[in-house]
């Protein structure tokens, strides 16, 4: 997978920070993880069981219910210079999929990536950085199947320090990783570096009836 380390850096930094930097509000920026839900704290509320992957099958909507995330997937590829595509900054709503890469639910690390904010305030990922360990993001695919993750830690990056390896490594098991802009900001940088969380498959809900 070439869609790593800067790569994604740079293609989530291109929409980052473009409301509070209009808006001169240095001060009211998104919420950043605390030490305690960083891996080096421990395991928290988490557990390690895991379910068994499932086969491969496209996402169609994530949501995270204690940040009211409710949103559409889309599928992102590489653009001309290897890095990940954004998804269109204009949909505040809208959560991207890397498609030539793991898909959510089924065995390895999937990737999916959203906006902070845009020109008009926050989106999707905004308050990404509030949740702790234990929480749950849902994933519906097109099989029907809804795979349900725990988050195993949320943490904040660097963009010089990012962890290609820990982040995008592959998996034995099904695991998924939610990335947006954060770790900081100032109206010469905007953001300065990438909140991600870990997370991996516990449980899986059928079709409705």
């Amino acid at each position: 997978m070439s869609a790593k380390g800067n790569g994604w850096f740079i293609a989530l930094a291109v929409c980052a920070g473009l409301w509070l930097v209009q808006n001169g509000s240095e001060n009211v920026t998104p919420p950043v993880p605390s030490a305690a839900e960083a891996f080096a704290a421990g395991p928290g509320h988490h557990t390690d069981a895991a379910a068994d992957p499932l086969p491969p099958s496209p996402p169609l909507r994530l949501r995270i219910p204690e940040i009211r995330v409710d949103a559409p997937v889309t599928g992102l590829g590489l653009d001309s210079e290897g890095s990940l595509e954004v998804p269109p900054a204009a949909d505040r709503n809208l959560v991207g999929w890397y498609r030539d890469g793991t898909p959510p639910g089924a065995k390895g690390t999937a990737i999916v990536a959203g906006h902070v904010d845009n020109a008009k305030g926050p989106s999707v990922f905004y308050n990404l950085g509030a949740l702790k360990k234990g929480h749950r993001i849902e994933v519906t695919r097109r099989d029907g199947l809804t795979a349900v993750f725990t988050i195993d830690a949320i943490e904040v990056y660097e963009a010089a320090a990012f962890p290609d390896k820990k982040v995008y490594g592959p998996s034995g098991r099904a695991e998924l990783r939610v990335i947006t802009c954060g770790g900081g900001f100032t109206q010469q940088t905007g953001y300065m570096g990438n909140v991600v969380a870990f997370a991996h498959l516990i449980g899986v809900r059928p079709p409705p009836a």
